[in-house]
Parts: C-alpha cells; sequence; structure tokens
C-alpha cells in the first residue's frame, strides 16, 4: 500500500474518490476508438476536468436543457499515489494507488468553442462518475485491466489495456515529465470504440476488473432531463451540425445520417485515366503549361503495372540520430500513414531520391493492400522487394534495397504538400503511371485532360493506321490541314466504332 495515498483515498477501504486535486484525461488512446476515428495520434495529448465534476457513486448525470448529445466514455481511473515527477515508464506504475471505474460524460453540443480543451462540455457537475469501489495498483498487472460499459443492460464496450496505443505506465510518465502529478490526482486513461449518445432514462454502467477477481464493481449512473435554459447574453450556446452527430452517436449511420464519402474519384474519370497512357496525359498537362509534373526516376517492381488513384503523402527527412529517437520509433508517420490510407488512393513517399535504404517493405505492403490503396509510389528504395511484388499492390520505386529506412531517414510527417522525384505533390492530387512513368494531374484539371488525351489518342491510332498503310510522315505526323480533314472525316464516319 502507499503511505503518501491521499486522505481521500484509503484503498484499504476501497472507497470511490471524492474530491481529486486534479483530473487529467487522455484523448485518444485505445485503438479501436482510434480506427473509429480514423485517425491515430503518434503521441497522448490531454486535457484537464475541474474535481466538482466528480459523482464519486454514480447516482444521476444532468443533459442540459436545449442539448441533444450527451455521450458516455467507459473509462478506466487510475488514482495516483504518490508525488510524480519525471517518472520512468519501468517505475511509473509503482506510483499509483488504485484503479477504478470512471464515466467520462461529455456534451458534444457544447464543444464548438472549446476546441480540444472540453471545459464546457466535459467539466459540468457530475460528468465524471468514480468507483464504485478502488482495486489495489500493486495487485493488477496494467496490461492485464478488462473495461466494460452496459447501456440499459446491453453490453456496448468490451476492450482491454492490451488494446492501448500507449501504455497505461507510459502515460503516467508522459505527464509526470510536464508537472507532477500529486497523491489523489486521478487520471482517465481512454475510452474504447463503443461509446455513443444516451437519452434520459438510459441507464449506464462502468466497471473495470482484471485476472484473479479483482473488480471495480458496477458504476451505475442514470440520465435524467435538466430544465435550466442557456442565457445566450452570456456565452455561446448549444449548437450542433451532423458531424457532431457523427462523432457523438461514434458513425454517421449510427447517427442516423448518410455515410461521408470517402475522398475519391469518380469512376468514369478513373476508367478514362486507366485507358489513357502517361504520355499522352503529359502532353495534354504541357499543352496547358504544366512541364513539370513527372516523378522522375521510378519503376514499377512489376513490368506492366498500371496505377490510377489519389494522392495520399508522406515525407522522409534526413537521418538526424537524436530525430530519429523522437520520431523514427513507435506509431510514427510512416506506420499512421499506411494506417490511414484508403480505397482508391495512392501513398507518394518523399525519400529525396536516396537509393540508399529501404522506405517500405511487406509488411507496409501488406496493411496499404488491405487498406484497399491504388499503390505506392517513392522516389526511394523497397525492401523485401520480391515479396512485396507477390503481394500485388502496384509500387513504383527509384530502386531495390535491403536496408531499413532509419539508416538514412527520418519518418517526419504526412498529409502535406512534399517533393517526390523532382515534382510536387499535394494530397488529392491525381496520380497515373504506366511503363513511362509516373505523373501528377491537378484534381481540377483531370477530366478535361483525359477527355483531351483519349480524343488525341485516338487521332494518333488514325495516323498509325495510315503510316502503317505506307504513307509518308511529312504531314501526317503531326497532321496538317488536309489530313485533319481527312480525320474528322473519317471519325464521323467510323469514329465511334474504335
Amino acid at each position: 500500500m502507499h503511505s503518501e495515498t491521499h486522505a481521500a483515498i484509503d484503498t484499504a477501504a476501497n472507497p470511490s474518490p471524492t474530491r481529486p486535486g486534479k483530473i487529467v484525461a487522455v484523448h485518444l488512446s485505445y485503438a479501436s476508438r482510434a480506427d473509429q476515428r480514423g485517425r491515430r495520434p503518434a503521441h497522448p495529448s490531454y486535457f484537464l476536468k475541474p474535481s466538482s465534476s466528480v459523482a464519486a457513486t454514480g447516482g444521476t448525470v444532468e443533459r442540459p436543457a436545449g442539448t441533444e448529445l450527451l455521450a458516455f466514455e467507459g473509462e478506466i481511473a487510475l488514482i495516483v499515489g504518490k508525488a510524480a515527477h519525471h517518472v520512468s515508464i519501468d517505475d511509473a506504475w509503482s506510483y499509483i494507488a488504485g484503479v477504478t471505474g470512471a464515466n467520462d460524460f461529455g456534451v458534444y453540443d457544447l464543444r464548438a468553442n472549446d476546441k480540444g480543451s472540453n471545459v464546457r462540455s466535459k467539466g459540468r457537475d457530475g460528468y465524471t462518475p468514480l468507483g464504485p469501489h478502488v482495486i489495489d495498483a500493486d495487485s493488477v498487472d496494467p496490461s492485464g485491466l478488462r473495461l466494460r460499459t452496459w447501456v440499459n443492460g446491453e453490453l456496448v464496450q468490451d476492450d482491454t489495456t492490451a488494446d492501448l496505443i500507449f501504455s497505461l505506465p507510459q502515460l503516467i510518465a508522459d505527464l509526470s515529465q510536464h508537472f507532477t502529478l500529486e497523491p489523489g490526482d486521478v487520471i482517465l486513461t481512454g475510452t474504447p470504440a463503443g461509446s455513443s449518445v444516451v437519452s434520459p432514462g438510459d441507464v449506464v454502467e462502468v466497471e473495470v476488473d482484471a485476472p484473479g477477481g479483482q473488480a471495480s464493481g458496477r458504476l451505475v449512473t442514470t440520465v435524467t432531463q435538466g430544465t435550466t435554459q442557456f442565457d445566450a447574453s452570456i456565452g455561446s450556446t448549444p449548437s450542433v451540425d451532423d458531424a457532431q452527430r457523427a462523432d457523438a452517436w461514434g458513425s454517421p449511420e449510427a447517427a442516423g445520417l448518410k455515410p461521408t464519402p470517402r475522398r475519391g474519384m469518380a469512376a468514369d474519370l478513373r476508367e478514362k485515366l486507366t485507358r489513357v497512357p502517361v504520355a499522352g496525359l503529359s502532353a495534354q498537362l504541357r499543352k496547358r503549361g504544366l512541364n513539370n509534373v513527372s516523378i522522375d526516376g521510378v519503376h514499377a517492381l512489376t513490368p506492366g503495372t498500371k496505377i490510377v488513384g489519389i494522392a495520399r503523402t508522406l515525407r522522409f527527412v534526413p537521418n538526424r540520430e537524436d530525430l530519429f529517437v523522437s520520431h523514427g520509433g513507435g506509431y510514427n508517420a510512416q506506420k499512421r500513414a499506411f494506417d490511414a490510407v484508403s480505397d482508391g488512393e495512392i501513398i507518394v513517399i518523399e525519400a529525396r531520391g536516396e537509393l540508399g535504404s529501404g522506405t517500405l517493405g511487406d509488411i507496409l505492403a501488406l496493411r496499404a493492400k488491405a487498406r484497399g490503396a491504388a499503390g505506392v509510389v517513392t522516389d526511394g528504395g523497397v525492401r523485401d522487394r520480391d515479396a512485396v511484388a507477390d503481394i500485388g499492390l502496384p509500387v513504383f520505386a527509384a530502386t531495390a534495397h535491403p536496408a531499413v529506412l532509419g539508416r538514412r531517414h527520418v519518418p517526419w510527417d504526412h498529409d502535406l504538400t512534399i517533393g517526390c522525384g523532382g515534382a510536387t505533390v499535394q494530397p488529392g492530387d491525381i496520380i497515373v503511371g504506366d511503363g513511362d512513368g509516373v505523373i501528377v494531374i491537378p484534381p481540377a484539371l483531370a477530366e478535361g485532360v483525359a477527355d483531351d488525351a483519349l480524343a488525341q489518342e485516338e487521332q494518333d491510332a488514325w495516323v498509325a493506321d495510315q503510316v502503317a498503310a505506307g504513307h509518308a510522315l511529312d504531314g501526317l505526323f503531326p497532321p496538317n490541314d488536309e489530313w485533319k480533314q481527312k480525320y474528322e472525316s473519317w471519325r464521323q464516319n467510323h469514329g465511334a466504332q474504335r
């Protein structure tokens, strides 16, 4: 037992905490919740809740008048047992006295002006139920805790700390390097997937347990309806839109909304770009004054590969040992980019044309393939070249190399404007590649470029037929006015049949 534990927290008697000095909450920590949100953070981030939000035995929670989106978040709460300042991950758990259940309630209607602080949306009286009992932290493994939440008797959240992006000791150590964690402080460690909206009359129950039978017991909270209206003359009042509804309910479908369409390209445009060669697209872009749109020096791992998709970008910077320590390990920008790529998107990697290491290997290629990616383009190297080629994901690269990226690169950032093979690439640009190379098309020009390139392809095919029939090149390639008239006459009579 921790002798320095705050007087309000006596784990021997197993009460819930009453008035902690501070409550620190993690924004996003469970992989299941991050995947539901479509993003995984590289580092943990936090917000503070007032101690007046604690409801130590559950009871009731009020949905304010004029709001619709009160959401529950079942969480594991850690109770600090002794002062922690600049503690290591290895020692961090020893500073925790107890573990209990928590419900991090929030009103999404009040988030608009908080910008991540959650002061109004999550700081209301009673919005942090804790308890009902505390598990002695010395008796449990921080990686083996289970969290479950029920709404009206139905299990809606069931996850374990093994699924955390950031371990519980990491959260403790990280917080301690910014400020002192004091005895009695509470850390809310984030919620898994399954958080959703509740209404007056709903009953929410949260429980934490661990192998061996230790459990916090059911933390039971009943939702009630508030009647006091907000005063618009004092400050901002509740507001809600479909984006907030989708976040609060967990998905557009759960909120009764149409799913938000993924960023993508129309099927007919994709079909056109698949038919037209890169050389034809390049010629049309040149006519529009764009000469620097070729990603030079890259080739398909598998000859004959055609690639068409929307750019999703990833940037590597030159390796520097201290920066690789801070940005190269863990859930770095490279892993985040490959986890976030969607159907029809192409990951374009800025590797500065560096040929002395790989920028992806077979595991990352498998992940991109599973996510529905249309391919990868890198002006650097590829590890596991044969295995990557066998996966079937279209990849254009500058070379193959056996070394890992840490030999020459630090994965720095993603979804930003980059340079790849001498071309500027922005997220959302259209990428097309074939045996002649890879080209970047500004989205606003894509439809016109594709149509004109297809028309030019038809004319070029007709010219090729004339050359094959024995006509001289002079005046025919490119066609002069006489040959253009002959082509137009042919096209009106036969062009639609080609």
